[in-house]
């Protein structure tokens, strides 16, 4: 009798343990990859490798998760908000996006139209507001004149600008200015046309 009750008090725990093993969750993935979509809508993929097979991701929100190496990856889909509220801090430390200013000048020179010098405090505010961002200018002419000449005159709207930018507070070493001339028109006209919409400079803040 004692016999039976001792293999009872051993028996009991060990079924308890056997059925808590039973219950118990599978074991968490030990690595997914999401892939995200771009700010820009382009297409992007990512193959997601493991020493027993291999998955393609090429759409945005598709997932692989590892849970073993001698396993292949196994795919399925989750969606932005899921994503981001398993993942806080990550998305919490992504860069702002580039945003484009585009400031416009009056003809011939390097003085900006009305609107634009209202429209350039709302960049530098913006600029301002983001640690260790970047400018890059890049000056715009229409096709009045010689090449050569609004090869010189965008890039004096260009070097303009950053200076008004620099002398209202924001750091030299992080603008560059360049100059394109009439290459690159914003809207396509003839020769010797004055079109205000290609007077201007684009700024990229990144």
């Amino acid at each position: 009798m004692r016999r039976l009750l001792a293999l009872l008090r051993w028996a009991v725990p060990a079924v308890a343990m056997l059925l808590a093993a039973c219950a118990a969750p599978p074991p968490p993935p030990s690595t997914r990859v999401v892939l995200l979509p771009q700010d820009d809508g382009a297409p992007s993929a990512v193959v997601v490798q493991t020493a027993g097979g291999q998955q393609r991701l090429d759409k945005p929100y598709e997932r692989a998760s590892v849970v073993a190496a001698s396993q292949p990856p196994v795919v399925d889909t989750t969606d932005a908000a899921t994503v981001q509220a398993r993942n806080p801090s990550l998305f919490s430390m992504r860069p702002a996006r580039p945003q484009r200013f585009v400031l416009f000048f009056d003809t011939g020179g390097t003085r900006l139209a009305a609107q634009s010098q209202r429209d350039l405090d709302a960049l530098l505010g913006d600029a301002l507001s983001r640690p260790g961002a970047d400018l890059v200018i890049t000056g715009h002419t229409d096709t009045r004149g010689a090449a050569a000449a609004n090869d010189a005159l965008s890039l004096a709207r260009a070097q303009r600008v950053r200076q008004m930018l620099i002398q209202r507070g924001f750091a030299h070493e992080r603008i560059e200015a360049a100059g394109r001339g009439e290459r690159e028109l914003a809207v396509p006209t003839a020769d010797e046309v004055d079109e205000p919409r290609n007077r201007r400079v684009v700024v990229d803040l990144r």
